[in-house]
């Protein structure tokens, strides 16, 4: 270039003057909070939230969901199951929106629904937006002394289409697993295999409500408790849909109750718009049966996508 002064990269007079001109700062490393400081924190956490409780200083919604008690007592205890034991990875996590109605359509698998939770925990804690997924349960869950008081302070509610079309409507993100108990119940020797998604239900509440449905695929699950027999008559007996016989309960009691530590991925699809068919669309049945079977299928290959990339159970 005409008129251009060639500076050379190494000039040593040059690199001399600067020195003498510039002391460099080295950066302090980043401290890191003792043992001690961390239990301190978390102390006082505790603390104002006991104290939070007492002055009654919280909300509930109306389908009783605790945003305090969620993010401060029943969240923390999912982190070392997630990041330590399970690993969990997610996958196109901007695929969920930040803000508004989404459906999250998930498969269902591993005896245990804990599948739900990690999905749940994952998006609250890996989401820019944090938000939490409005889970729709069994009403099996929701008889249960505790796990129903519970589950509805998560903010789960029953899995009806009331119910879904007023939390889409508000502009909450909904979590279900249309396989219900057909996938956490089946045989080992089905894994990866998707159940019957119903009768479209939740394409349904979709529809009515013009909000997106988010294909999610779970790898990881399936390996947790490996099913391999079904006790219908104790099932019957304590009136559970099954009652699950694995390589370690109930033959090792408790123990046998601790899940196997599989690597998991959780993949979030590219979301299926639903404002696009007008009104009255809900009321289709074969565009309902046909966006049923758009979204199993979806789900049902990205499983087995993500099964060929992974190369070890336990280790992904």
């Amino acid at each position: 270039m005409a008129g251009a002064r060639v500076i050379p990269l190494h000039d040593p007079e040059r690199d001399a003057a600067r020195r003498a001109r510039h002391v460099e700062v080295v950066p302090e490393p980043e401290q890191q909070q003792s043992p001690a400081a961390d239990w301190e924190r978390r102390l006082a956490d505790l603390l104002s939230f006991a104290r939070r409780r007492i002055a009654g200083d919280y909300e509930v919604d109306e389908f009783g969901f605790d945003r305090d008690l969620t993010e401060n007592v029943l969240m923390p205890p999912l982190k070392p199951l997630y990041e330590k034991w399970f690993r969990v990875e997610t996958i196109g996590m901007s695929n969920v929106p930040a803000a508004g109605g989404a459906l999250i359509v998930a498969n269902h698998s591993g005896t245990l629904p804990l599948d739900a939770l990690m999905t749940s925990y994952g998006i609250a804690s890996e989401h820019p937006a944090q938000r939490h997924m409005r889970m729709l349960g069994a009403d099996l869950v929701f008889r249960t002394p505790v796990l129903g008081a519970l589950a509805r302070k998560s903010g789960q509610t029953l899995a009806c289409n009331p119910d879904a079309e007023r939390l889409l409507s508000s502009g909450e993100l909904v979590g279900v697993w249309p396989e219900g108990f057909k996938g956490i119940g089946k045989p080992f020797k089905d894994r990866y295999k998707l159940q019957r998604f119903g009768r479209g239900g939740f394409v349904a509440a979709a529809l009515k409500t013009g909000t997106p449905i988010i294909p999610c695929s779970i790898v990881g699950a399936e390996e947790i408790y490996p099913m391999i027999g079904d006790i219908k008559a104790l099932a019957r007996l304590f009136g559970f849909p099954y009652f699950p016989v694995t390589p370690f309960f109930p033959l090792l009691g408790p123990l046998g109750a601790i899940p196997l530590p599989s690597k998991w991925y959780i993949e979030f699809g590219e979301p299926i718009r639903t404002d696009v068919f007008g009104d009255g669309a809900a009321d289709d049945p074969m565009l309902v049966f046909n966006l049923t079977d758009q979204v199993r299928e979806t789900i049902q290959q990205t499983l087995y996508r993500l099964l060929t990339q992974r190369r070890n159970v336990f280790l992904g």
